[in-house]
């Protein structure tokens, strides 16, 4: 997969070009693995831009940005998946979403090593988690598609979060 092009820092990128038929996903990069988040839930793609922090948040809470006069708060992925927080890079970018949390609609900004594409991935070859035998926490996950040879996490938003920092972002507004 090809690295998304560089936009001037807190702009967004380019609109995506996706295929015309299926569901679309925006195809994201958290560590080695891929993840997607349906299209109607993504407003933009921004470069990264500098945080402010927000005394006594969750770990997973980087901080607010400005986005078009909006203050948003922007959650690391990578934490939110149990990975360590890592060094921002050229790929790292913010997913600007739309979030419907306990009843009450949010703008939330995701944190993720990489912007991949819009893509359509399969709803018939979209498996549920694995079943390993013993129970964890999968909850998070809506399915597992295919793309190519490997597999994408279909992320459940709503999930993703906790109660806790949902009532914080709430506050945050």
């Amino acid at each position: 997969m090809n690295a998304p092009a560089s936009a001037p820092t807190g702009a967004p990128t380019s609109r995506f070009a996706a295929p015309d038929s299926g569901t679309q996903y925006v195809t994201l990069g958290i560590g080695d693995e891929v993840f997607a988040l349906p299209v109607e839930q993504v407003r933009e793609v921004i470069d990264l831009c500098p945080f402010t922090r927000v005394p006594n948040a969750p770990r997973a809470l980087r901080g607010m940005i400005d986005v078009r006069g909006h203050g948003v708060p922007v959650i690391d992925m990578r934490q939110k998946l149990g990975l360590s927080p890592a060094e921002p890079t050229p790929h790292t970018r913010i997913v600007v979403m739309d979030a419907t949390l306990d009843g009450r609609s949010l703008v939330i900004g995701a944190l993720t090593d990489r912007v991949y594409e819009v893509t359509v991935l399969d709803d018939c070859g979209t498996e549920p988690p694995p079943d390993i035998g013993i129970g964890w926490d999968s909850g998070f996950i809506r399915g597992i598609g295919r793309r190519g040879a490997g597999f994408v996490i279909i992320l459940d938003l709503a999930r993703v979060l906790s109660s806790d920092e949902v009532a914080l972002l709430g506050s945050a507004r």
